[in-house]
């Protein structure tokens, strides 16, 4: 396989979903966010700033969570976590090689200025994707899936030869590399969205930076944003093809960053979705508005092993080692989070996918990896004391984000209390600095979380191919890679067993990350909110056929 290019998967790093926001009503008008004209309107609210609203420069959940209410793809997610036709208007049909997609598109997909959504708004948007000049973050997802991929991205290949073609308005054909398993729920991922050349190339680089520079096909439109806004709306789009089914005609959404301040614009009246943690989850555990859903985003340490082509403490196997024990996660989820969040002792999150062949979770097959002990702490701490030295000062790296921090601080006081000698200084920033600092290996220790793009481990596992931003470099997790891509695609079996023997590699023998917790998000929703739902993959909260009667 060629040598891919440095690029950094960063979806999904959000931890907070899109819920809440401000109507201005008083606590008695807001409960069914009616305002007095039969329209309804909700208050959301979001726990970071939306960076951009260029689906090839998707970063952050807070943007993702926004592009799938104003743009639509081929497919998308359903209340039953299941792929279902979108702008398209069926599943693909797939040739017996697995390597041939031939989708028809709908005839009344419309932008919102009343132009119709074509194949060619695909093909457009894909080979944008592929260039290597447009540096999307997600370009990496066509390096060895939709044919000549990987030569463009590598090799200098012309974008104009990716493997889909429009063969008229209405019909899209796709050729892949080789068998790709998820290839139908990637196409729900935003990256995969259309993009209306006549508008996009009007907007020139400015395009998505603010909302007089997009062009909505989806459910919603988006007004009152530029890339430092606190707050914007998302009004129904008339020209959306099932608008008769979308009921909500405004969503304000406040960006709101702490659960105290979630928690009492909720109890005010001010918001009608809140998300909260710890000691505000405890209180509420009788609440009958208090819901809590499972989620598929992992929080973990990002160790970086180079710094400058210098190796750093992590390059040491007994450093890494040392923390991975030293950890008590049931600590963190039962003490500081508090939400029903669940620690994870793998990379992959339990019930997010099942054996082909049994039906077993992926949990239930791989098994615990690297669980807490103090005594394997302390025998590598001092193996690794030989090489370090006596004292050492590690710089931890988190978002502002409330419950992050809380956690980074509960971390301090373990990995320093565990590991003796051991000097932890936590370092808060906003998410998106904190996205380019490890993104460019601007870090020592990082807290980093990943919610998966599509419905495979892959998501996972190919976040940590070689080269990443941990600079964690193996033969032999690469060559496992490449194994379940290449050789598996039709071997169900074979590459189930082949990801587990990789998470394994990659947690517990080389210990190149150290798995903290998986999310369980814990809400607050006033009764008359019906109808919203939260995939497993993909945006963290859907609300487009929500209902606030």
């Amino acid at each position: 396989m060629k040598k891919k290019i440095m690029l950094v998967c960063v979806s999904f790093i959000m931890g907070i979903s899109l819920v809440g926001c401000t109507t201005g009503q008083n606590t008695e008008d807001s409960g069914n966010s009616d305002n007095g004209n039969n329209e309804q309107a909700v208050t959301l609210m979001e726990a970071n700033e939306v960076a951009s609203m260029n689906t090839l420069v998707t970063q952050d959940t807070a943007s993702i969570n926004a592009q799938v209410h104003v743009f639509e793809g081929l497919y998308s997610i359903d209340q039953e976590n299941e792929v279902v036709p979108a702008v398209a208007t069926d599943m693909p049909e797939i040739s017996e090689d697995g390597k041939t997609y031939t989708i028809q598109l709908r005839d009344d997909a419309n932008w919102s200025n009343g132009d119709p959504v074509t194949a060619d708004d695909f093909v457009y948007a894909w080979r944008r994707l592929a260039s290597p000049e447009n540096e999307a973050n997600y370009m990496f997802l066509l390096d060895g899936t939709i044919e000549n991929g990987s030569e463009i991205i590598n090799d200098g290949m012309d974008p104009e030869e990716l493997g889909v073609k429009a063969v008229n308005d209405k019909e899209l054909e796709i050729q892949l590399e080789k068998p790709v398993p998820y290839f139908t729920s990637l196409m729900t991922f935003p990256p995969f969205f259309p993009q209306n050349e006549e508008f996009v190339e009007e907007q020139g680089k400015e395009y998505g930076n603010d909302s007089e520079k997009i062009l909505s096909n989806g459910a919603f439109t988006m007004e009152n944003w530029d890339q430092s806004s606190m707050e914007w709306d998302l009004t129904k789009n008339p020209e959306y093809y099932d608008a008769d089914k979308v009921k909500l005609e405004d969503v304000h959404v406040d960006v709101i960053k702490e659960a105290v301040t979630a928690f009492n614009l909720f109890q005010s009246g001010e918001l009608d979705q809140a998300e909260i943690f710890g000691e505000y989850v405890k209180q509420n555990e009788d609440n009958p508005n208090l819901q809590k859903v499972p989620d598929s985003k992992v929080f973990y340490f990002k160790m970086n092993q180079k710094s400058n082509d210098e190796d750093t403490i992590f390059a040491n196997s007994d450093v890494r080692k040392a923390v991975a024990y030293a950890i008590d996660k049931e600590s963190i989820v039962e003490n500081v989070l508090a939400d029903g969040s669940s620690a994870s002792y793998g990379y992959i999150p339990e019930g997010f996918v099942k054996n082909p062949e049994t039906d077993a979770d992926f949990r239930e097959d791989a098994g615990d990896l690297m669980e807490t002990n103090e005594k394997k702490a302390k025998e590598h701490w001092e193996k690794a004391k030989e090489e370090i030295g006596d004292e050492i000062t590690i710089e931890l790296l988190t978002s502002d984000e409330d419950d992050e921090k809380k956690v980074a601080e509960t971390v301090q006081y373990q990995l320093q209390e565990a590991l003796p000698g051991l000097k932890l200084e936590v370092k808060s920033v906003p998410l998106n600095n904190s996205i380019e600092l490890t993104r460019n290996s601007e870090y020592e220790l990082a807290i980093g979380r990943w919610g998966p793009d599509y419905q495979d481990p892959m998501t996972y596992l190919e976040s940590l191919r070689s080269p990443n931003n941990t600079n964690y470099e193996s033969d032999t997790y690469d060559d496992l890679l490449d194994q379940i891509s290449n050789d598996y695609g039709n071997d169900p079996e074979k590459r189930w067993q082949a990801m587990i023997k990789a998470e394994k590699t990659l947690v517990e023998d080389d210990t190149a990350i150290v798995p903290l917790y998986q999310q369980t998000r814990s809400l607050l929703v006033r009764d008359n909110l019906q109808g919203i739902y939260y995939p497993s993959f993909g945006a963290s909260t859907i609300f487009k056929y929500a209902t606030s009667d």
